[in-house]
């Protein structure tokens, strides 16, 4: 299968998009590019191969989940606030 200009018009037009013409002939340059490796993968023999969803069998390693107190650091958030009330930073209103 080959791309063709029309294929990226049609695409473009859906989507509607708009390019230059540089940019259609890159597009289907590369898209050409793209569909001939593809092409060369297809033709390997993966029958021995099994199908996985990840290449990499790892685990995430888990921990234990640990309660701590940690202090608050609102109060040095809190005071560079340009303005304040109580622990509240003061917005300008943004709906009438």
């Amino acid at each position: 299968m080959k791309i063709t200009r029309e294929m990226i018009d049609h695409v473009a037009k859906l989507a509607r998009l708009k390019f230059g013409e540089r940019e259609l002939e890159g597009f289907i340059s590369q898209l050409n590019e793209i569909l001939q490796y593809v092409e060369k993968l297809n033709e390997l023999d993966t029958s021995g191969v099994p199908p996985t969803s990840h290449m990499f069998f790892e685990k995430t390693p888990m921990r234990e989940d640990k309660v701590r107190d940690v202090p608050s650091p609102t109060d040095k958030l809190i005071e560079n606030a340009p303005r304040r009330e109580e622990n509240f930073y003061v917005v300008p209103r943004v709906i009438e």
